[in-house]
C-alpha cells in the first residue's frame, strides 16, 4: 500500500507540475512571422550529400558560423564536424554552438571543454530547473539553423550523428528533407538564432550588424515562421482548409491536435486528397501505435497511408495542390504544435512544391500502404500499446 501511494503521489506531482506549468508559460508562448522573402533554394532528401555541402561551406567561412542543432552526437561523423570547428575558431572565425539540453545531453563534457579551449562558443538551450520542472523538460528547442557568414543558411530535419548520414545498421537509411537557403531569408535565420542565443546565454550578442550583410533577391519566394508552442496548430489549419485537390503530409509522428485532425476528415469529405506517409518502424515507444486510432478513421473516409520500409522517415513536410509546401523542423504531432521550438519554411513556388512532391513520392514507391485489415488484426501487444500512447500522447 505504502508504494501505491507513493507512486500515486509522484503522478499528482507530474500532473500539477505540467498543468501549472502550463498555466505560467502560457502567455509566453509566441510566434514570429518573418516577412516574405525571395531566396535561391536547394532541398536535400540524402544525409551524405547533405553533409558534404554543409561541411564544405563550413570550411569556407570567413567571418562567423552560427549553428542550432537539437541533438548533435559525438562519433565519427561528427568528429570532422567538430575539428572544422575548432580550426576555423582558431582562423578567427566566431563560431557559436547551441544545442537543446535534453536532445544533445551525451556529449562528453571533455569534448566540451576542448571546443571551448579552441575558441568555440558554446551553450545548452532550455536547460531543466525549478519552478515546473518537468514542465521545462518537455519544452525543447528543436531548431535546426545553421547561417555562415550571414550569406549562406540551413534549416531542416536533419541532426548531426552517425544516423543522419545512413551509419546507423538499427535504422538503415535516414530519409530527410533539409534546406539549403541563400539569399533574404538568411536574414531570418540569422534573426532567430541571435534570438536563441541571447535567450539561452542571457547575453547580448555585441556588433550585430556584422551578422546581417546586404542579401539579393533569389528566384523562390518564401517565408519562415518560428513557434514555441503556440500558432503552428492554427497555421496548419490554415493551409488545409484551404486545400482544393491534394494534401500530402510527410512526418515520422502522426499525432495531430484533435481541430487539426477534423480539418483533415473535413477535407477528405470535400474530395481533397489524401496521403501520409511514415516510417514503418518507430525511434520512440508508443509513437507508432499513437497514430493508428487516426488512420482508422482515416483509412474509412479514403486517406492513403503508407509506411516508409527502407530505413527510417524523419522528414516534416506538407505540400498542398502543388502550390505550396513546408519544409522545416515540426512534425505533425502534438508537442511540435504545444511544446517545441520549430521553425518552419513556407514555400510559395510551385516548380520548388512539385521539386518537394517528387520526393515524396519517390519515398512512397519504398513504403507499403496501411490497410484498414492490418488494423483489424494487429496483435494484442499493439492494442495495448495504443491504448497506453493515448494517455502519453500529449507528451509523445
Amino acid at each position: 500500500m505504502v508504494v501505491i501511494a507513493v507512486i500515486a503521489i509522484i503522478f499528482v506531482l507530474i500532473y500539477l507540475d505540467d498543468k501549472l506549468g502550463q498555466l505560467s508559460f502560457r502567455n509566453g508562448r509566441k510566434k514570429v512571422v518573418y516577412p516574405e522573402r525571395r531566396s535561391d533554394i536547394a532541398l536535400y532528401v540524402n544525409g551524405r550529400h547533405l553533409f558534404a555541402d554543409y561541411f564544405a561551406e563550413l570550411h569556407r567561412a570567413r567571418d562567423h558560423i552560427h549553428i542550432l542543432f537539437y541533438i548533435i552526437k559525438s562519433d565519427e561523423t561528427t568528429t570532422p564536424f567538430f575539428q572544422i570547428l575548432k580550426e576555423k575558431a582558431a582562423e578567427g572565425v566566431k563560431v557559436r554552438v547551441l544545442v537543446d539540453w535534453v536532445g544533445s545531453l551525451g556529449l562528453p563534457k571533455a569534448l566540451i571543454r576542448s571546443l571551448r579551449a579552441s575558441g568555440v562558443e558554446f551553450a545548452y538551450t532550455r536547460p531543466p530547473c525549478f519552478p515546473f520542472l518537468i514542465y521545462r523538460l518537455n519544452r525543447r528547442n528543436h531548431r535546426k539553423i545553421t547561417v555562415i557568414d550571414g550569406r549562406i543558411g540551413y534549416i531542416g530535419g536533419y541532426n548531426i550523428g552517425r544516423e543522419y548520414n545512413g551509419k546507423d545498421a538499427n535504422f538503415g537509411e535516414w530519409r530527410d528533407y533539409h534546406l539549403k537557403i541563400s539569399g533574404e531569408g538568411v536574414y531570418d535565420l540569422q534573426e532567430q538564432f541571435l534570438h536563441d542565443w541571447e535567450e539561452a546565454t542571457s547575453k547580448t550578442v555585441a556588433d550585430k550588424h556584422r551578422y546581417f550583410p546586404e542579401l539579393p533577391a533569389g528566384a523562390i519566394r518564401h517565408q519562415l515562421v518560428a513557434t514555441d508552442g503556440s500558432a503552428l496548430e492554427e497555421q496548419y489549419i490554415h493551409a488545409i482548409r484551404h486545400a482544393k485537390k491534394e494534401i500530402m503530409i510527410g512526418t515520422p509522428y502522426f499525432i495531430p491536435s484533435r481541430p487539426l485532425f477534423n480539418e483533415l476528415m473535413r477535407a477528405l469529405k470535400r474530395g481533397v486528397r489524401v496521403t501520409v506517409l511514415v516510417p514503418l518502424k518507430a525511434d520512440h515507444l508508443f509513437v507508432r501505435e499513437a497514430a493508428y486510432p487516426y488512420f482508422y478513421r482515416m483509412l474509412k473516409a479514403g486517406a492513403r497511408v503508407y509506411r516508409f520500409y527502407q530505413g527510417f522517415y524523419h522528414a516534416k513536410t506538407i505540400v498542398i495542390d502543388e502550390e505550396w509546401c513546408d519544409v522545416g523542423t515540426a512534425n505533425f504531432d502534438r508537442r511540435s504544435l504545444f511544446l517545441n521550438g520549430e521553425i518552419n519554411c513556407y514555400v510559395f513556388d510551385r516548380a520548388f512544391t512539385r521539386l518537394v512532391k517528387q520526393a515524396i513520392e519517390r519515398d512512397l514507391t519504398r513504403s507499403e500502404p496501411l490497410t484498414l485489415d492490418f488494423w483489424r488484426n494487429r496483435s494484442l501487444l499493439d492494442r495495448g500499446k495504443e491504448s497506453i500512447s493515448q494517455l502519453i500522447s500529449a507528451w509523445l
